[in-house]
Protein backbone atom coordinates (compact mmCIF):
# COMPACT_ATOMS: atom_id res chain seq x y z
CA UNK A 1 0.00 0.00 0.00
CA UNK A 2 1.28 3.46 -0.99
CA UNK A 3 1.49 5.95 1.54
CA UNK A 4 -0.59 9.04 0.90
CA UNK A 5 1.46 12.17 0.85
CA UNK A 6 -0.08 13.21 4.25
CA UNK A 7 1.79 10.16 5.53
CA UNK A 8 4.92 10.83 3.95
CA UNK A 9 5.05 14.60 4.64
CA UNK A 10 4.34 13.08 8.24
CA UNK A 11 7.56 10.78 8.21
CA UNK A 12 9.79 13.27 7.04
CA UNK A 13 8.88 15.92 9.75
CA UNK A 14 9.52 13.44 12.20
CA UNK A 15 12.65 12.96 10.76
CA UNK A 16 14.12 15.86 11.13
CA UNK A 17 12.37 16.18 14.71
CA UNK A 18 14.33 13.55 15.60
CA UNK A 19 17.84 14.52 14.02
CA UNK A 20 16.65 17.88 15.69
CA UNK A 21 16.65 16.52 19.03
CA UNK A 22 20.01 14.67 18.53
CA UNK A 23 22.01 17.86 17.26
CA UNK A 24 20.02 20.08 20.49
CA UNK A 25 21.76 16.93 23.08
CA UNK A 26 24.85 18.18 21.81
CA UNK A 27 24.94 21.88 21.30
CA UNK A 28 22.72 22.16 24.92
CA UNK A 29 25.19 20.09 26.56
CA UNK A 30 28.42 21.83 25.20
CA UNK A 31 27.31 25.16 24.60
CA UNK A 32 26.02 24.60 28.10
CA UNK A 33 22.42 25.91 27.54
CA UNK A 34 20.48 23.71 30.22
CA UNK A 35 16.96 25.23 28.57
CA UNK A 36 18.09 24.04 24.99
CA UNK A 37 19.69 20.56 26.61
CA UNK A 38 16.73 19.86 28.95
CA UNK A 39 13.78 20.96 26.11
CA UNK A 40 14.73 17.57 24.40
CA UNK A 41 13.58 15.08 27.61
CA UNK A 42 10.00 14.08 28.54
CA UNK A 43 9.39 15.26 31.58
CA UNK A 44 9.28 11.30 32.88
CA UNK A 45 12.27 10.49 30.50
CA UNK A 46 15.49 8.05 31.67
CA UNK A 47 18.79 9.01 31.04
CA UNK A 48 20.70 5.33 31.19
CA UNK A 49 24.65 6.64 30.68
CA UNK A 50 26.15 3.84 32.86
CA UNK A 51 29.31 3.55 34.45
CA UNK A 52 31.37 5.20 35.73
CA UNK A 53 28.01 7.73 35.76
CA UNK A 54 25.05 6.61 36.56
CA UNK A 55 21.66 6.78 35.52
CA UNK A 56 18.91 9.26 35.84
CA UNK A 57 15.19 10.04 35.69
CA UNK A 58 12.87 12.38 35.17
CA UNK A 59 13.99 16.00 34.69
CA UNK A 60 15.10 16.23 38.16
CA UNK A 61 17.40 13.72 37.66
CA UNK A 62 18.45 14.57 34.44
CA UNK A 63 18.99 17.83 35.26
CA UNK A 64 21.08 16.85 38.40
CA UNK A 65 23.37 15.01 36.12
CA UNK A 66 24.39 17.86 34.28
CA UNK A 67 24.74 20.46 36.53
CA UNK A 68 26.01 18.21 39.79
CA UNK A 69 27.92 15.68 37.78
CA UNK A 70 28.99 15.98 34.43
CA UNK A 71 29.35 20.28 33.66
CA UNK A 72 31.55 19.95 36.67
CA UNK A 73 33.75 17.04 35.31
CA UNK A 74 34.01 18.93 31.98
CA UNK A 75 36.00 21.98 31.60
CA UNK A 76 34.59 21.56 27.50
CA UNK A 77 33.54 19.25 25.24
CA UNK A 78 32.61 19.28 21.49
CA UNK A 79 30.26 16.38 20.83
CA UNK A 80 29.29 14.82 17.11
CA UNK A 81 26.81 12.22 16.80
CA UNK A 82 26.40 10.40 13.62
CA UNK A 83 24.81 7.76 11.79
CA UNK A 84 20.75 7.88 12.79
CA UNK A 85 19.14 4.89 12.12
CA UNK A 86 15.26 4.83 12.93
CA UNK A 87 13.13 2.01 13.49
CA UNK A 88 9.40 2.78 13.78
CA UNK A 89 7.20 1.35 16.65
CA UNK A 90 4.50 3.46 15.99
CA UNK A 91 3.00 6.75 14.47
CA UNK A 92 3.60 7.94 18.26
CA UNK A 93 7.45 6.03 19.30
CA UNK A 94 10.00 5.61 17.53
CA UNK A 95 13.76 3.54 18.17
CA UNK A 96 16.67 4.87 16.93
CA UNK A 97 20.45 4.03 17.21
CA UNK A 98 23.39 6.80 16.28
CA UNK A 99 26.79 6.50 17.15
CA UNK A 100 28.66 9.48 19.42
CA UNK A 101 32.32 10.94 19.29
CA UNK A 102 33.34 13.43 22.11
CA UNK A 103 36.74 15.19 22.84
CA UNK A 104 37.32 17.77 25.51
CA UNK A 105 38.95 18.43 28.58
CA UNK A 106 38.27 17.16 31.99
CA UNK A 107 38.59 20.02 34.88
CA UNK A 108 41.53 18.30 35.97
CA UNK A 109 43.22 19.38 32.42
CA UNK A 110 43.29 16.11 31.20
CA UNK A 111 42.55 15.52 27.30
CA UNK A 112 39.72 13.04 27.22
CA UNK A 113 38.13 11.33 24.07
CA UNK A 114 35.10 8.97 24.32
CA UNK A 115 32.70 6.73 21.76
CA UNK A 116 30.20 5.49 22.37
CA UNK A 117 26.24 4.76 21.07
CA UNK A 118 23.07 6.20 21.94
CA UNK A 119 19.87 4.02 21.84
CA UNK A 120 16.81 5.80 21.77
CA UNK A 121 12.90 6.06 22.79
CA UNK A 122 11.39 9.07 20.82
CA UNK A 123 7.56 9.60 21.55
CA UNK A 124 5.13 12.23 20.46
CA UNK A 125 2.77 13.44 22.35
CA UNK A 126 0.80 16.23 21.78
CA UNK A 127 1.68 16.44 18.20
CA UNK A 128 5.89 16.79 20.14
CA UNK A 129 8.71 14.28 19.35
CA UNK A 130 11.04 14.10 22.58
CA UNK A 131 13.33 11.67 23.86
CA UNK A 132 11.17 9.20 26.31
CA UNK A 133 14.94 6.89 26.81
CA UNK A 134 18.56 7.54 25.88
CA UNK A 135 20.37 4.57 26.78
CA UNK A 136 24.44 5.31 26.30
CA UNK A 137 26.51 2.05 25.27
CA UNK A 138 30.27 3.27 25.56
CA UNK A 139 33.03 1.99 23.60
CA UNK A 140 36.20 4.47 24.65
CA UNK A 141 36.61 6.73 27.22
CA UNK A 142 40.35 7.60 27.27
CA UNK A 143 42.52 9.58 28.10
CA UNK A 144 44.87 11.76 25.12
CA UNK A 145 48.05 11.40 27.38
CA UNK A 146 50.60 14.15 26.12
CA UNK A 147 47.92 16.57 24.66
CA UNK A 148 46.72 19.68 25.73
CA UNK A 149 43.18 20.96 23.76
CA UNK A 150 43.11 24.88 23.72
CA UNK A 151 41.33 27.75 22.11
CA UNK A 152 43.55 29.10 19.53
CA UNK A 153 45.83 32.18 20.02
Amino acid sequence: MTASLEQRIDALETRMALIDLTSDYCHGFDKRDIDRFMAIWWEDAVWEIGPPFGNFEGHAGVRHAVLDILWPAWAMSTHYTTNLRLTSASAEAIEGVSDVYCIGNTTDGQAQTVAASYFDSFTRRDGTWKIARRRVVMQHFSPLVGITLSAPQ
